[in-house]
């Protein structure tokens, strides 16, 4: 059985493009938490001013009602200011770690769009499995990450922190706004740093998952197999169909060369049948062509059939390689070949057989 093999094998690319409709897809929560991280501060410091204005404006709006005669009404008035006043606020962040927290998954796996992984299924519910998923080796590796990112988090934050403790003596000396500034720029330090300690290690969790991933899909060597017979077809019975179709399609070819006018030669090598219908064709035709002992065979059947052989290794060469079966001889051969049917009718004529009409 397939399920019994060893899988060694890395998956398909069908098996990959399966999983993924079904909602089966390496991602890393960690590096959609480090985009949204990264937007979010990027737009929290775009929209500070824009949200010290509004804090201004309620500050205005609510000073500026007396201070009696505060009636339910007014109560409400300010209630609805408040509320829509903090959804203008809060309504552009929202809106762009909505699509920071999109980009982060399509930056992974690409567009999907799938209700298969949440329809129901009973298997989520079994108490059994998930028993298994909670103390599953993925759990405690997953566990394990977190736990190291916290602790790296505070090794490196502590660090900083510890290198700007000699600078807080000489700050207490300093003004109220060089004091803010300080801690502006050594807050910014802070962040930078932990963001790209949690960058690089949610690029080391996407690895992990993808290995993860790449590793639950391996199949076996059976099921490669049985994967490219059902998708490409079994390779034995192909190449019998592709023998069988050489064979029909030479066939056809050989019975066409008696209805030639002339077979073009190498002499040895190459052979080339024309056909001419002046009352129904526009131009010469091959109906038949062939290198070695194909051209032997076109040759052996002309014989018989009293067909004229025209030795031409330049134009034989020519028009086995340019000419199409079937098809009419393209024009560039149109003078090489009237001299060939010419010289088919001089012969015709030596051996007081009728030359053919060339003309409708």
């Amino acid at each position: 059985m397939a399920d019994e093999q060893e899988k060694t094998e890395a998956p398909s690319a069908h098996k990959l493009e399966k999983a993924k409709q079904e909602g089966n897809v390496a991602k890393s929560p960690e590096v959609s938490g480090v985009i949204i991280m990264f937007v979010g501060l990027a737009v929290l410091f775009f929209l500070f001013p824009f949200w010290l204005e509004k804090i201004r404006d309620i500050y205005v709006y609510i000073i500026a009602f007396p201070k009696e005669d505060f009636t339910k009404n007014d109560v409400v008035n300010v209630f609805w200011m408040l509320v829509s006043t903090a959804g203008i606020m809060l309504l552009p962040i929202f809106l762009v770690l909505v699509v920071a927290g999109i980009m982060g998954n399509v930056m992974q796996f690409g567009f999907l769009l799938t209700i298969k992984a949440i329809k129901p299924k009973f298997s989520k519910i079994n108490p059994v499995n998930g028993i298994k998923n909670v103390f599953s080796v993925r759990k405690f590796v997953d566990g394990g990450m977190i736990t190291l990112k916290v602790l790296v988090a505070l090794v490196v934050g502590g660090a900083i922190l510890f290198l700007f403790l000699h600078d807080i003596a000489g700050v207490a000396h300093l003004g109220l706004m060089h004091q803010v500034l300080w801690w502006r720029d050594k807050c910014l330090i802070l962040i930078g740093s932990m963001l790209f300690v949690f960058a690089v290690m949610a690029f080391a969790d996407f690895l992990l998952k993808r290995r993860q991933y790449i590793k639950t899909l391996r199949m076996s060597k059976q099921e490669v197999k049985d994967e490219f017979i059902q998708h490409e077809g079994n390779p034995e019975i192909k190449a019998r169909i592709r023998q069988i179709m050489r064979k029909n399609a030479m066939s056809r070819m050989m019975s066409a060369v008696p209805d030639a006018k002339v077979v073009v030669t190498n002499p040895t090598h190459y052979a080339v049948a024309i056909a001419f219908e002046p009352q129904k064709d526009n131009a010469p035709r091959v109906v038949a062509k062939g290198i070695d002992h194909l051209a032997i065979r076109i040759k052996d059947i002309a014989r018989q059939n009293e067909i004229e052989i025209i030795e031409n290794p330049k134009l034989a060469r020519s028009l086995y390689k340019d000419a199409e079966l079937d098809q009419e001889i393209p024009p560039v051969f149109f003078e090489a070949i009237i001299k060939v049917l010419l010289e088919v009718n001089r012969l015709r004529f030596l051996k007081g057989k009728q030359p053919f009409e060339w003309q409708k």
